[in-house]
């Protein structure tokens, strides 16, 4: 089962010096409007493809605008054998509104 990590969670995590793996599955133009610095950028479509570029044994955490596309990646990634994937709770709407407030939303 997925789970959900908040952002707050996801902000300690980075504040501690851990450096998870953050994927934002959103189109490009998306990311023109919106991002974070910290993420890696691998679009929704392309997540079949690239599933084997993933080590199973390190955690991910999945995220998108809002966290709809993003637990549907994180449940597919955990259905391909990675051990730890974790769905950003409200995307990157809930990491501007509670977190970042220069992020513009859309």
């Amino acid at each position: 089962m997925v789970q959900e990590l908040s952002v707050e969670d996801l902000k300690a995590r980075l504040d501690a010096g851990e450096q998870p793996l953050v994927i934002d599955v959103r189109e490009g133009w998306e990311l023109d409007i919106s991002k974070v610095p910290f993420a890696e950028h691998v679009p929704m479509a392309q997540v079949p493809n690239r599933v084997g570029e993933f080590d199973a044994d390190t955690p991910i955490i999945v995220m998108c605008r809002s966290g709809g596309r993003s637990l549907q990646v994180a449940r597919f990634l955990e259905s391909h054998g990675i051990r730890s994937v974790s769905n950003l709770t409200g995307g990157i709407l809930a990491w501007g509104e509670r977190i970042d407030p220069s992020l513009r939303p859309y």
